[in-house]
């Protein structure tokens, strides 16, 4: 069987260990090196206990990275652009789960982001790496830039809704409830433990960047007024994002359950959720642990022509590392499923 060279640069990290996990048991990938500047020379298990008897991989670092054909970047924002020179020459394709080439437009980075972009010229350059929306462009891409897992949740909800021109763009109010895990592994004040026991904290009321993903991909204007607000609960990994929205003209909910069915019918990580009665009628973020699905569900109120739409994901899976190996397997024409159809665990 041929598999395919890769490393995974920045594999220390939440996102990193989640895409090892998973790539140590892909039948197509012979894993090369794994990096990590501060943990370099110790084996990967040192910092990902769950792996241990699973891999003897050591940490490299990033300037000992030898030639692969793909490297997965799983780097703080702000590195992969830096560096980006250096990882072509490493490998002739990149996947990408920093935010760094997430958009299109370089004005729009500095007007989210608050910095230029080191490399604008290259922006155009990546693919958009949500595989329900860009399968096609990825299947031939070199490049994939992963999105956000915010913007995941998000954009998959709506999608359908707004392609079908079936809401009015300006009222959208989103509320997306995080776990832990979505801050990374570098520790401070708001993850010690006193402090975020106990918390439902709102850490971002307006102006979250990744607005700037959900515009760009939904094609709104970039000054349209959307509305969107996070707020970090007590999970390690999840996400929920409970999005308002409201039709153009009253809609019956069989147009709305075959609009959805139009875009996601056949999508292997979709999962429409939504049944009459149960604890987990409507998606539920804690179910999809470690799974490469997306749920999304909606309730229209009767009386008026506001809608509720619900989508969960795990945002360590397909908000990042589940996403990154899902655009993997499209980009080199295998099974989408593979390596990623773990159903989760209940009850947890």
């Amino acid at each position: 069987m041929f598999k395919t060279a890769v490393s995974i640069v920045g594999g220390s990290g939440y996102a990193g260990g989640e895409l090892l996990r998973l790539l140590l048991f892909h039948p197509n990938v012979d894993i090369k090196q794994v990096t990590s500047e501060q943990y370099a020379g110790k084996p990967v298990f040192k910092v990902h206990p769950n792996l241990r008897s699973i891999t003897s991989i050591q940490f490299s670092s990033m300037d000992q990275l030898e030639e692969c054909d793909l490297l997965f970047l799983a780097l703080s924002h702000g590195q992969s652009m830096i560096k980006i020179d250096y990882f072509c020459h490493v490998a002739q394709k990149i996947i990408d789960l920093s935010s760094d080439f997430r958009l299109l437009i370089p004005e729009q980075y500095r007007n989210w982001y608050g910095t230029p972009h080191a490399r604008p010229e290259l922006m155009e350059e990546f693919i958009y790496g949500i595989p329900e929306l860009h399968r096609e462009e990825i299947k031939s891409a070199k490049w994939v830039a992963c999105a956000g897992c915010n913007a995941t949740a998000v954009i998959l909800g709506l999608y359908p809704l707004y392609k079908s021109g079936l809401c009015v763009p300006p009222k959208t109010v989103i509320e997306v409830k995080a776990g832990s895990s979505q801050r990374g592994r570098s520790p401070g004040l708001s993850s010690h433990h006193p402090e975020r026991k106990g918390s439902y904290r709102i850490y971002q009321p307006t102006g979250h960047r990744h607005i700037s993903e959900i515009l760009q991909e939904l094609s709104l204007p970039s000054d349209s007024p959307f509305y969107f607000t996070a707020t970090s609960v007590e999970m390690v990994r999840g996400i929920q994002a409970v999005c308002h929205v409201f039709l153009k003209e009253k809609v019956d909910e069989k147009v709305i359950w075959k609009t959805y069915r139009k875009f996601y019918g056949s999508e292997p990580f979709i999962r429409i959720v939504k049944d009459n009665s149960g604890i987990y009628r409507l998606p539920e973020p804690k179910i999809l642990t470690g799974t490469n699905f997306c749920d999304i569900g909606f309730c229209k109120d009767p009386r008026s022509s506001h809608m509720v739409v619900l989508s969960a994901i795990d945002n360590l899976m397909k908000g990042a590392a589940g996403q990154a190996v899902h655009v993997f397997n499209i980009m080199n024409g295998l099974n989408e499923k593979t390596a990623l159809d773990f159903p989760g665990l209940h009850p947890i």
